[in-house]
């Protein structure tokens, strides 16, 4: 199969014009709807959009390759386009794209034509072969040169069959590998591998390239060429097997620098300045920005994600349940009838809200144990996990909340670290004891030691310490004290501050001081819709995972359940957090200001029936979110950056 029998003349337009990416995408699926390629344009459009979320396929030099894969889609197709002013796409070079090709896949088994779509893709790394495509007059011209080259391209792969790479192993000796790949599979895995290939060429180094796409592995590296190898250059932006490179000299970049900085690669592999690559019994890479050596910042981003990735479906299961439990009391009780002690129990009052309160109190109390544990995993491995559980758990049942369970993590990791070190010198015939008996037995013993007796303590003091001083401040300055007690219940989601916040509101509402609780249960309801929000609006912020868990938030922060922000301010915590607190600091003051009350300690938005000023109520929460969510647009990094 050769790419003009996907590329045919209903499917190319060379005076394209278009004023965004939405738009040009648009007018290419036209091109490809024309083709008789599509089953369903709009299904086919949706999955070319989705691929775009995922990160761009602007890949710079005025080149996109959007692309959909998906049942909506016939058989293999392409659309070409060429945009005389260019079109703002996002690439990863921030230069307008004028020439774009439209890749539509169906969802098989048979990939015969990724081989063609992957020619395509290294093809378009020619200036003089996209030059020529950018001046075509004629459709049979832009085919035209689409199949000299491939014909060009076709004879080189046949030469480069013979053993020619022999050559430049003796010229210079160094011998390379490599690995491509990114989430899709299509084009920027090829890519990466024709542009490390051709600069290797030019330097006169020997180097293979193993591809995995979607049409899985292929060029395989062998145990003995591993073996032989000099260095690896691994370009990813998705898990790749990483054991068997355990001892040699690997560089792990993202796929886009294989395809943008070859040189700047080859270049790192020639001079030997490489980290030896350990596996450490793991079995994927993820890019880290360097050569094989992470940065302490990297390190515990990637940690601390390993943790919250576990943690966030127990975060949203659990949440949309216990909101369920609210909104069925909410919709059978008179809550402005109940007593303050049948108030209490409010998402437990009927049978069917005791139901779900209590199964998504049970994913809820998995939280913060999987947290730790899945933190202490990606430090020491499985031996870690049995201690970071531990250590999770001691701290959700006592006084240190999340902020103990992430300490708990890493304490966890690093302490069987740790014993590995001291009991490394042990007889080999003891290895199986170690991780059965000797890992569990002692990590469980010192973690539970250092967190009843290190951990929790002084939490229990600062505890004590912000109840005594917001009962000093009650009735001197109401606005004041609503700024201090909505940021409390952001600081930490859950943790000791945002339970002396709550516990303080509480026991307000015997006192009946009403007007605390409100501004307590705004201060928590604002953080999980502030990220729901800032997710919508500033979607370059947030990784696709978090997009896609983003809109969830709205239920939790309506149902007053401030931990759905929990994953997003574990992942980035120093602009996260901040963002949140001024957020929740600011519906706290409006709430005060306009002496909002509550009669209910919980409940959220089901329990506006006994809000007191419930219009300013919830001015006060659509202040705060939105403050919130804008701060968020302003410190967070691209989450491509972060």
């Amino acid at each position: 199969m050769k790419i003009t029998d996907l590329l045919v003349k209903e499917g190319i337009e060379l005076n394209g014009q278009a004023e965004s990416k939405k738009e040009a995408i648009d007018k290419m699926v036209d091109l490809m709807a024309a083709t008789g390629k599509l089953a369903d344009r709009e299904a086919y459009k949706a999955q070319v959009l989705r691929r775009e979320e995922e990160g761009t396929t602007g890949i710079g030099e005025g080149i996109a390759i959007p692309h959909g894969k998906c049942d909506a889609v016939k058989a293999p197709g392409l659309a070409a386009m060429v945009l005389k002013d260019g079109v703002d796409y996002e690439s990863l070079d921030g230069e307008p794209a004028d020439l774009i090709f439209l890749i539509a896949a169906p969802n098989t088994e048979d990939n015969v034509h990724l081989d063609v779509l992957s020619r395509l893709s290294v093809l378009l790394m020619d200036e003089e072969f996209t030059g020529s495509l950018r001046n075509a007059q004629t459709v049979e011209e832009f085919l035209h040169y689409v199949d000299a080259a491939e014909q060009e391209k076709l004879a080189e792969e046949e030469e480069k069959a013979e053993p020619v790479q022999q050559e430049a192993e003796k010229k210079k000796g160094l011998k390379l590998l490599g690995v491509t790949a990114c989430p899709t599979g299509i084009a920027h895995t090829y890519m990466a591998a024709e542009a490390l290939e051709k600069k290797a060429k030019e330097l006169g180094f020997s180097m293979k390239i193993e591809t995995r796409g979607s049409g899985g592995a292929k060029n395989v590296l062998t145990d003995a060429e591993i073996a032989e190898a000099d260095c690896i250059i691994v370009c990813v932006d998705t898990n790749v097997p990483m054991d068997r490179f355990d001892g040699k000299k690997v560089i792990v970049r993202q796929v886009s620098d294989g395809i943008n900085k070859a040189e700047e690669l080859l270049r790192l592999a020639e001079s030997g300045n490489v980290e030896i690559y350990h596996s450490g019994n793991k079995t994927a890479a993820a890019p880290s920005g360097g050569s094989g050596k992470e940065s302490v910042g990297h390190r515990i981003y990637k940690h601390l994600m390993n943790g919250v990735s576990h943690m966030l479906p127990f975060v949203v299961g659990g949440g949309i349940l216990i909101a369920i439990a609210f909104l069925i009391d909410g919709m059978s009780v008179d809550l402005s009838a109940l007593s303050p002690e049948e108030r209490g129990n409010f998402g437990t009052i009927t049978s069917g809200a005791s139901l779900f309160k209590g199964i998504g109190d049970t994913a809820f109390g998995f939280m913060l144990p999987i947290l730790a544990g899945f933190i202490a995993m990606s430090i020491a491995d499985r031996p870690g996990l049995v201690v970071g559980f531990v250590g999770g758990s001691i701290a959700a049942g006592g006084k240190s909340g999340f902020l103990g369970a992430l300490v708990a993590g890493f304490l966890a990791g690093y302490l069987i670290i740790g014993l590995k070190k001291l009991l490394e010198k042990l007889p080999e015939s003891l290895d199986g004891i170690k991780t059965i008996l000797l890992y569990p037995l002692l990590g469980v013993f010192f973690m539970g030691v250092i967190m009843n007796y290190v951990i929790e303590p002084p939490v229990g003091a600062l505890n004590t310490l912000l109840n005594n001083g917001l009962s000093s401040m009650n009735g001197t300055s109401s606005i004041l004290l609503g700024v201090i007690l909505g940021a409390m219940m952001a600081a930490d989601l859950g943790g000791p501050i945002n339970k002396a916040a709550y516990v303080f509101g509480s026991a307000s509402i015997a006192a009946g001081n009403y007007n605390i609780m409100a501004a307590v249960m705004i201060g928590g309801m604002v953080p999980p819709c502030a990220i729901a929000l800032a997710t919508l609006l500033f979607k370059k912020k947030f990784t696709e995972e978090e997009r896609k868990s983003g809109p969830t938030n709205f239920i939790m922060g309506l149902s007053f359940i401030s931990e759905g922000a929990i994953p997003f301010a574990a992942s980035d915590p120093l602009h996260v957090i901040p963002a949140l607190v001024v957020g929740s600091g600011v519906a706290g003051a409006v709430s005060m200001a306009f002496n909002c009350t509550l009669m209910a300690p919980h409940g959220g938005i089901f329990v506006f029936p006994v809000v007191g000023n419930t219009a300013m109520y919830l001015v006060s929460l659509v202040i705060g979110t939105i403050v919130g969510a804008v701060l968020l647009g302003m410190l967070k990094k691209d989450a491509a950056e972060g």
